[in-house]
């Protein structure tokens, strides 16, 4: 059995890999000055971009979750692999050749690997795509032809066909070196009595992340005598697939949503196609689920989505029933965005792909220009359900808006929403906004077990149970007191070169605090700033042994300075003669209070000494001050 992959080939492939070029595969990345960059944090939900990327270090880190660490991390984090996965993934991407170790000890097998069950994928489509030109086909490339899309639209989107056989893609990909185990957990193959092929006869659409790999496939009813009634069959979640995370045409549209801070969202995978082919190239659907919180969170790291200015989120809805309920869902949770949100819905109903097939592309185009704001939509929607012809009409219209409009979180919305209420129902706007506030004051139903205020949400400790006392909390790092012990570290971190002959000096005891004086202890281990090279800062913080130290590590090292040039000389003596100055002032405080507490007469020999000393450090303070200060 294979031993563990050697550090030198770990280095390479950590050197070699672009962290912000991965990382732009989840993320859209903005410059932020000092050679680093940000976006929205992909591991926890925000409305401003506190996730930064510095690519000359190798490290993310988001100020907001504190989440942290180089490109390895962030595979693991985002797409729940293993370390030595993640090494396996980089070392092909970027073409690094893996050496294993002779006896070391593997990673426990834990299902098969991502790599493998995306290669499967990726061979099936292919296998789809040739199948589409097959005669067993014709039917699907009908369907295809019936609704505008031509030889190269399927080519475009990797459009293919799942033929009839029960295991034709069974066996081509095993043929090709995949176990049953890949195929199966990955989705492809279903176990029954036998193993067969999931999608069976059906028109099939690749689902590709955001990367560009294939994760996933949705596939179409086009014959009567398919035994499956559904309209469509979706792959089932898997390690590569989750349905409430993945938006089709995503790997198409990203790029186009971040530059134009706009996205379209519609409801199946013809109507992504037909959009993108009319000139809407930011649409994207969900698969075979309702667009939820998850969606959302994906969708504004690619929008960027922080600035109330700019962005635009429209949603596409058909006219039914179900679209309006769609509708009403998405206003629910409208405050997932900070972009401003739109709901595009064409007067007869139709949905993009059918208003494509019977009007053009301009019709296409003009439903997105033509969106409304959602909430006016929405109110709309609620308002229509009451006659307000008469009296008893509009009070109840009014009242039930209200209630929704109780409801947003967002409350600097409130007062606009409250005038288009008046307006709509036909009312004064100040009984508009008595009645919001009505709502408002309601107690909120509660759906969950109710708690008993002032009880303990968890069972006292056992008497019997010995207790411990809590060990004290550290002191909070950006704590002012500890100001230029972090701005020095950072300092050495992004500039060891210039900051290595005036840091000679510097000890542990400069640092007061537990966590910067333990990042300063493993630098000085590493040989200190003047031992720093390319793999320097990956080096740190592999030596690390404690979780926070190394966790603050990336942070300082990703952390912009606090300043919008260089740094000079001037400025690091500034900070690294300050922080000796601030100790030669702790040991001066020290040494006079022993020297009071010292009996000249007595004691004249102690009392001496610390004379001395206090002459030696006094000495010493000003020497630095004036250091800091700017002396040569």
């Amino acid at each position: 059995m294979a031993g563990r992959i050697r550090d030198d080939d770990i280095a390479e492939v950590r050197e070699k890999a672009r962290i912000d070029e991965v990382v732009s595969s989840y993320v859209t990345l903005r410059n932020a000055g000092g050679g680093s960059m940000k976006g929205l944090c992909p591991f926890h939900d925000e409305k401003s971009p506190s996730f930064h990327v510095t690519p000359s270090r190798g490290f993310y880190h988001c100020f907001g979750c504190q989440q942290g660490g180089d490109v390895f991390n962030f595979l693991m984090e985002i797409d729940g692999i293993g370390f030595t996965e993640a090494v396996e993934r980089m070392a092909e991407k970027y073409g690094v050749q893996l050496r294993r170790e002779d006896g070391g000890a593997p990673e426990a097998p834990r299902g098969p690997r991502r790599s493998q069950m995306i290669d499967a994928h990726k061979q099936a489509q292919a296998f789809y795509a040739d199948a589409l030109g097959s005669p067993d086909a014709v039917v699907a490339r009908q369907f295809l032809d019936g609704r505008g899309f031509d030889k190269d639209a399927a080519e475009t989107f990797g459009v293919g066909f799942a033929p009839r056989d029960g295991d034709a893609l069974f066996k081509h990909l095993r043929q090709k070196g995949f176990s049953e185990e890949e195929l199966v957990t990955g989705g492809l193959v279903a176990r029954g009595r036998s193993l067969y092929d999931r999608f069976r006869g059906r028109l099939v659409w690749p689902i590709r992340d955001a990367s560009g790999d294939v994760i996933g496939f949705g596939a179409r009813r086009i014959f009567d005598d398919d035994r499956i009634e559904a309209k469509y069959l979706n792959t089932p979640e898997s390690p590569i697939y989750k349905k409430s995370q993945v938006l089709y045409g995503i790997d198409l549209a990203r790029r186009e949503i971040a530059r134009s801070a706009k996205a379209v969202i519609v409801e199946g995978y013809t109507d992504v196609m037909a959009c993108h082919l009319a000139g809407v190239p930011t649409a994207v659907a969900t698969c075979g689920t309702a667009f939820g919180d998850d969606h959302a969170r994906v969708l504004r790291r690619f929008l960027n989505d922080h600035d109330e200015s700019r962005g635009e989120v429209i949603f596409t809805f058909d006219g039914d029933q179900a679209g309006q309920n769609a509708a009403m869902k998405v206003f629910r949770s409208d405050q997932n965005f900070a972009s401003q949100t739109y709901v595009a819905v064409a007067p007869d109903g139709l949905d993009p792909c059918d208003l494509r097939i019977q009007r053009g592309d301009e019709a296409v185009r003009e439903l997105v220009e033509n969106r409304r704001p959602l909430y006016r939509f929405a109110l709309e929607n609620v308002i229509a359900g009451f006659d307000l012809d008469r009296a008893d009409g509009r009070v109840d219209a009014l009242r039930q808006a209200a209630t929704m409009v109780s409801s947003v979180r967002d409350k600097s919305k409130v007062e606009a929403f409250s005038r288009e209420i008046a307006q709509m129902v036909g009312v004064d706007v100040d009984d508009a906004r008595r009645e919001v506030r009505r709502a408002a004051s309601r107690p909120a139903r509660s759906s969950g077990p109710v708690r008993q205020q002032g009880r303990p949400t968890t069972p006292p400790p056992s008497d019997l149970a010995p207790q411990q006392p809590p060990a004290p909390p550290l002191p909070n790092l950006r704590d002012p007191r500890f100001s230029i012990e972090r701005a020095t570290l950072k300092l050495v971190l992004h500039h060891p070169a210039l900051v290595a002959p005036a840091a000679r000096e510097l000890t542990p005891d400069d640092f007061t605090h537990p966590t910067y004086r333990g990042v300063w202890e493993t630098i000085a281990a590493s040989g200190g700033p003047a031992a720093a090279d390319a793999g320097w800062a990956g080096r740190l913080r592999d030596a690390a042994t404690d979780r926070t130290v190394s966790a603050v590590l990336t942070e300082l090292s990703v952390e912009p300075l606090m300043m919008s040039k260089e740094p000079d000389l001037p400025y690091v003596h500034a900070h690294v003669f300050k922080l000796m100055e601030l100790t030669a002032t702790r040991r001066l405080t020290e040494v006079k209070s022993r020297l009071q507490r010292t009996d000249p007469l007595e004691q004249a020999d102690d009392y001496n000494k610390f004379f001395a000393e206090l002459m030696t450090l006094e000495q010493r303070r000003r020497h630095l001050h004036e250091r800091a200060m700017g002396a040569p």
